[in-house]
């Protein structure tokens, strides 16, 4: 896209001043703010709002200042306790915690009354992630994984006063219960009409329906709830759905819902679904140890393959360190920390730095690797005959081998080009390179000693894409 076209569409009042979006020239990836967009996070265990003994201010600074543009929040219908998952300092078990319903004299709640105080707090979350350029994913509900976790859920009849929620957990998030569906679904549309106001934000129905006994016909319903309660109001805001771990092709997409999220995802989550022409998202990482290569790594097969949404569950912000400086030890199952913001940083600024919009995954051009290098530990996108991106994963036998170099052979056109090369953990590595190429196949050796690398390549030629 030209300099003309890009401030013309930011000027647009359809895009400018309206909440996220599709992108109108390519619907796999978004605009906001009037630029396409790709969204990229690195964000606490989702109890940024709900819990009240986390300052959410040097958070979300900490995200602006690396140049991240997504954080994921649960709504406060579900929360857990201290030692769920073995995470250490889990935001997301608050010792001070807001929901959105009032609490009543005995200490159980009233699911027909609605705390204020909790949508304030969810206002001021959004408001000052809005001013820092970030969407906020806000989660409605999540399955009860475990007896404890619903043993404390205000949906359980023990901790309401309006005697609904007397059912298994595994029944919560059904149409078995109209009494306790009517309660949900009321909170969803209370929910959507108080923060209709923003822009920087998506609904996502639940997180990991595939667990628990969550029902496509009860998401259904939640897509429908939310959709009806937003129709009188000013703004329209996107509904997302979460899918699988790791890969599943989406056969029958809900027509509602417009982004599709995985899990732990791996490149085929994006290639499988890209028919969809819808953004495709990897919102949440874990369970691969404290080190920071298989996030990084997975990272940038799953954005070069064609995905949207990348946001690592970063466990090194807690409610006494909400700037992300705790140090992730284990048993917690995930990572994080500055040194893996800092290399999704580069990711981000990697993809940005093409005109990604007019790109596909794309790896046809790639004639050769190390043949000790896995196919599916590569991925590229391509902008016919203007720009070329790629990544390659060679792990850690490239590290560790002095002097190693990850050797690439690429079948490219005639054409002249500037090449430059990024180390993924620490960013560019020397200076860009010009590359006379009179067409056929090109052999490149990365720099020595890197486990991954990336390479951005883009035509010089008059009216190229820079």
């Amino acid at each position: 896209m030209n300099t003309l076209a890009l401030v013309l569409l930011a000027l647009a009042p359809g895009f400018a001043d309206s909440p996220i979006a599709l992108h109108p020239e390519n619907s796999r990836y978004f605009i906001f703010q009037g630029k396409p967009t790709v969204l990229v996070g690195s964000t606490e265990h989702y109890g940024a709002v709900l819990n009240l003994d986390f300052d959410f201010i040097p958070y979300l600074d900490e995200l602006q200042a690396r140049g991240f543009n997504l954080t994921r929040a649960f709504s406060g219908t579900y929360r857990e306790v201290a030692g769920s998952f073995r995470i250490r300092d889990n935001t997301l078990a608050p010792q001070r915690f807001i929901i959105p319903w009032t609490a009543t004299p005995d200490g159980k709640v009233d699911l027909d009354r609605f705390d204020l105080a909790y949508f304030k707090r969810a206002k001021e979350f959004l408001r000052a992630a809005s001013r820092r350029g970030i969407v906020v994913e806000y989660v409605f509900f999540c399955p009860l994984y475990e007896d404890e976790l619903w043993a404390i859920s205000p949906l359980n009849v023990k901790n309401n006063v309006n005697g609904v929620g007397d059912c298994k957990r595994d029944e919560v998030f059904t149409l078995k219960h109209p009494d306790l569906l009517k309660r949900q679904l009321a909170f969803v549309a209370k929910a959507v009409q108080e923060l209709n106001e923003f822009d920087n934000l998506y609904f996502e129905i639940c997180n990991e329906p595939y667990f628990g006994g969550v029902t496509l016909d009860w998401q259904a319903r939640v897509a429908d709830t939310i959709v009806a309660a937003e129709k009188p109001l000013p703004k329209k805001h996107l509904i997302a759905q979460n899918i699988a771990n790791n890969s599943q092709e989406i056969k029958s997409p809900d027509p509602r819902v417009s982004i599709f999220n995985f899990h732990y995802a791996v490149p085929e989550a994006a290639r499988a679904n890209l028919a969809l022409k819808k953004p495709i998202g990897d919102d949440e990482t874990g369970f691969k140890g404290i080190a920071d290569h298989p996030y990084r790594s997975e990272a940038w097969l799953f954005l070069l393959s064609g995905g949207a949404i990348f946001d690592h569950l970063d466990y090194s912000f807690t409610a006494s360190t909400e700037n992300g400086s705790a140090k992730v030890t284990p048993p917690t199952p995930g990572g994080g920390g500055p040194e893996i913001r800092k290399q999704f940083h580069f990711l981000k600024s990697f993809i940005e730095s093409f005109d990604f919009i007019h790109m596909s995954p794309d790896l046809s051009f790639v004639v050769d690797t190390d043949p000790t290098i896995a196919r599916e530990r590569t991925a590229g996108m391509v902008e016919s005959k203007k720009a070329y991106a790629l990544y390659i994963d060679g792990g850690e036998r490239f590290r560790h081998a002095e002097g190693r170099r990850i050797k690439i052979v690429l079948e490219l056109p005639r054409e002249r080009y500037r090449l430059v090369w990024i180390d993924p953990k620490n960013g560019p590595v020397g200076k860009p390179r010009e590359i006379e190429h009179m067409g056929g196949r090109l052999t490149l050796e990365a720099p020595p000693d890197l486990e991954d690398v990336a390479v951005r390549i883009v035509v010089e030629s008059k009216n190229a894409a820079k």
